[in-house]
């Protein structure tokens, strides 16, 4: 015997219905098999509004009947050819007795328990003759079978009556049985129903007595889920799950099955399968007393809204019942208590409740401890709301060191609070208490961390789409396969903003046509970009500054409080005021997220990391020299006395070394900023104004705003320039524009032109490049030396892409 249960949205059309009677007539194919059906998806809910409406007075109850009406004989006209006059006839003798019985209570405008049971009786019972006129099966009218108390909306159930009952009913019938699910009948013989999930309670009951070999559930989709799809959107179905890991699921949200209905199963060791109707041919969860070892966990839950009372005070250390008053007193008022969690050391009691109770029970658990709350032993109750709870649940977890600090692991890294956590000896259920706005970001961060494969999904949101972006965008686009393959790391762009657009795709930008989609988005604003950013709320989010505005930098201290690391080439900010550097830099440690620069200084080189790497293994900076303009670079290397200064400065310009205005550039203003960046670095309380800077711009060429007046100008100091080139090469020596930080007692630094000789490591500098020495007591005789492009959009957007790959790994 096989028990098939199809659900409300598996009946709810003549469509669907007509699956329904495939897969009963395909499964009779290999033994004997009973049919339970709910009513026609949301009729349930039709009846008690129409029960309530006529109760109330209102005579809108006669167009709700009408619905009701009009729905169940189209469908059956949809689906019944042979003696139609006949159903219909039984189907609108049905219908007579609900309008007789709604008209009555129109007029005493009242309705009891019994009588919503008797109304909502009536959704099973039409579903279930439709379906066994389809099929040529009987129809059974459980309440014959199913003896219940008169404890009306939630019967409890006679099992040694209702066993005899539906053993005794299947010895004497043959043919296939259409079963209403969800109702019964007491003793009177009064309509009663079974409560939430009843339907699935009834194939439970019936698979019990008749020691069936399964019961299927049919429903809208392909089994448990890991997690809620609508909140995780890779979650999938778990093939095979325990009973008590189902119940934990269920009590912590999981919709497919609710906990009670699948004890009489459980009590014979019956499989129970969930299924999909509008996928039959998916093999669905088996619910059994075993559970699959696939993965350390088997699903993640979550209840959406909870109120936390927290009751504390040191009268309660070692003092014994206080347990037992605070659960009795709750008790005693029906006040159903959802989570538990205790201090070791008796100091405090955390328990979570519906919100809806949260006031009840403060004021029933405050008249229970009123003396102590009075003498001050116990603090008056604190109520926290707006809270959810996550639980992560598997038989394995107790088999499996680390899950617990991999679960808060995954929270602490995404910026989410834990306000309780509650944790059975059986290690069955790890459950904590977040904030509500924080439960999809949870999910999908310990989704991410349990299942997949560990697949981590970044979640990325870029201002700035010029050279370093664009560049930055197509790297990811050619890299993010090989990284999924070899890393298990997804990399997504969320938000996409220039200076005159922005953009936003939850599931991710098509990266070949990122430039389209960002055509077609609303006018670019910085903050309601932020703010779009923050309200999403998604977890492993980096926000990418690929611009070289200081107004970005104004959200950065907001971003990094809302835990969304931040990776930059900008300087503005960290070469700014020292009070903001440090004030970031604090903010990322606190929030417990990453704020990222390396390409600040040397683009895409290890310089940051590198510096950062020496005085974490205990080293000590010395001195600091480099040249950090590849601007400069070029032209002193390229000034060799065959061109003139301001010929090598227009060649420069035109090649594109330069910023538009080569002044820029020639000002030091940029070297300096990123020597500010180092010295900072290696823990100098270094301003910009304690940087002596040369400026290599002539006093009378500073003003001029034409460029090629500029260049006229320049050109009288060709001598100046040339003069200074053959005293270097007089000495055997060559010009560099050299950044420079003594990191003495006093921290002395300086960005100006300098001469090195031929046993420097800058003597050999080439083309474009930077180079960076740190002296160190490690490196004291020879310094440290970095070497290599110091710009150039493809080597910053690298070097950026370096250090989101860095967040991937920590998060991971």
């Amino acid at each position: 015997m096989k028990i098939l249960k199809f659900g409300g949205t598996s009946v709810g059309s003549a469509e669907n219905i007509k699956k329904v009677i495939a897969i009963v007539t395909d499964n009779q194919k290999n033994g004997k098999v009973a049919v339970i059906v709910s009513a026609f998806s949301k009729i349930t809910d039709k009846l008690i509004e129409v029960g309530t409406l006529a109760a109330s007075g209102n005579k809108k109850y006669l167009e709700i009947f009408d619905e009701i009406k009009t729905r169940h004989l189209k469908t059956a006209e949809e689906l019944i050819n042979e003696n139609s006059s006949k159903t219909t006839g039984k189907i609108e003798e049905t219908l007579r007795e609900l309008e007789n019985i709604l008209e009555g209570i129109f007029l005493i405008k009242e309705i009891s328990k019994r009588t919503l049971d008797l109304i909502m009786s009536f959704g099973e019972r039409l579903s279930a003759y439709i379906i066994s006129q389809s099929i040529n099966a009987d129809f059974l009218d459980s309440r014959k079978l199913i003896k219940t108390d008169e404890n009306f909306g939630n019967a409890k159930v006679d099992f040694e009556l209702t066993n005899k009952n539906i053993r005794e009913y299947f010895d004497q019938h043959e043919k296939l049985q259409i079963i209403t699910g969800y109702i019964g009948g007491t003793r009177k013989n009064d309509t009663s129903t079974l409560g939430r999930g009843g339907s699935d309670y009834s194939a439970s009951i019936f698979g019990a007595a008749l020691n069936a070999e399964v019961i299927e559930i049919w429903t809208d989709v392909d089994g448990i889920m890991t997690a809620n799809p609508k909140q995780v959107k890779k979650a999938f179905p778990i093939k095979e799950i325990s009973y008590v890991e189902a119940m934990e699921m269920s009590h912590f949200g999981a919709k497919v099955i609710y906990p009670p209905t699948m004890v009489p199963a459980m009590n014979k060791n019956i499989p129970i399968i969930i299924k999909n109707t509008l996928n039959p041919g998916f093999p669905g969860s088996t619910i059994s007393k075993k559970s699959a070892n696939d993965f350390s966990i088997k699903g993640i839950s979550s209840i959406s809204d909870i109120a936390l009372l927290r009751l504390q005070g040191s009268g309660m250390i070692g003092v014994p019942g206080v347990s037992k008053r605070l659960f009795g007193s709750l008790s005693s008022k029906k006040i159903n208590i959802i989570l538990i969690s205790q201090a070791s050391s008796e100091h405090s009691i955390c328990l979570a409740v519906e919100p809806k109770s949260a006031t009840h029970a403060k004021e029933t658990i405050e008249a229970e401890f009123e003396q102590e709350i009075k003498t001050k032993q116990i603090d008056p109750l604190i109520i926290e709301k707006d809270l959810s709870i996550i639980a992560v649940v598997g038989e394995n977890m107790r088999l499996t060191p680390g899950i617990a600090g991999k679960v808060f692991g995954a929270l602490g890294k995404n910026g989410i609070n834990i306000s309780a956590i509650a944790q059975g000896s059986s290690e069955l259920n790890i459950s904590t208490v977040i904030s509500k706005i924080d439960e999809n970001k949870a999910l999908n961060a310990i989704h991410d961390d349990f299942f997949l494969s560990g697949t981590k999904t970044l979640n990325i949101f870029m201002v700035g789409c010029g050279q370093i972006g664009s560049t930055l965008i197509k790297q990811i686009f050619n890299q993010n396969e090989f990284l999924q393959k070899t890393q298990s790391l997804e990399i997504k762009l969320i938000g996409i903003a220039n200076s005159k657009k922005m953009f936003f795709a939850t599931d991710g930008l098509d990266l070949q046509n990122w430039k389209n989609e960002l055509e077609k988005g609303e006018s670019s604003d910085l903050a309601k970009f932020v703010e779009k950013m923050l309200k999403l709320n998604l977890p492993n989010s980096i926000f990418l500054d690929c611009t070289s505005n200081e107004e970005i930098t104004k959200f950065y201290e907001k971003i990094l409080k809302e835990s969304v690391s931040i990776v930059t080439p900008n300087k503005k900010a960290n070469s700014g005021h020292l009070k903001i550097y440090q004030e970031l830099k604090e903010t990322a440690r606190k929030s417990n997220i990453k704020f990222f620069y390396e390409t600040t200084v040397g683009a895409g080189l290890p310089v940051i990391s590198t510096l950062r790497n020496l005085l974490y293994s205990g080293d000590k900076i010395i001195k600091i020299e480099a040249v950090l303009s590849g601007t400069l670079s070029y032209i002193f290397n390229s000034f060799t006395g065959e061109k003139s200064f301001s010929e090598i400065v227009q060649e420069a310009q035109i090649k594109g070394y330069t910023e538009p205005d080569p002044r820029d550039d020639l000002n030091g203003l940029d070297a300096a900023r990123k020597i500010l960046i180092l010295g900072r670095e290696i823990g100098l309380p270094l301003e910009m104004e304690d940087i002596s800077v040369e400026n290599l711009v002539p006093e009378d060429c500073r003003k001029i705003s034409n460029l090629e007046e500029f260049f006229a100008k320049l050109s009288t100091h060709n001598v100046d320039y040339s003069n200074k080139l053959k005293a270097a090469q007089a000495e055997q020596k060559r010009l560099c524009y050299i950044a420079k930080i003594d990191a003495g007692k006093h921290g002395q630094a300086s960005v100006k032109l300098q001469t090195v000789d031929k046993n420097h490591p800058f003597n050999a500098l080439s083309g474009s490049d930077n180079i960076i020495s740190f002296t160190t007591n490690r490196y004291l005789e020879r310094p440290l030396v970095i070497k290599g492009p110091g710009a150039g959009a493809e080597v910053t957007a690298a070097g950026v892409f370096a250090d989101v790959i860095r967040i991937a790994n920590y998060l991971n």
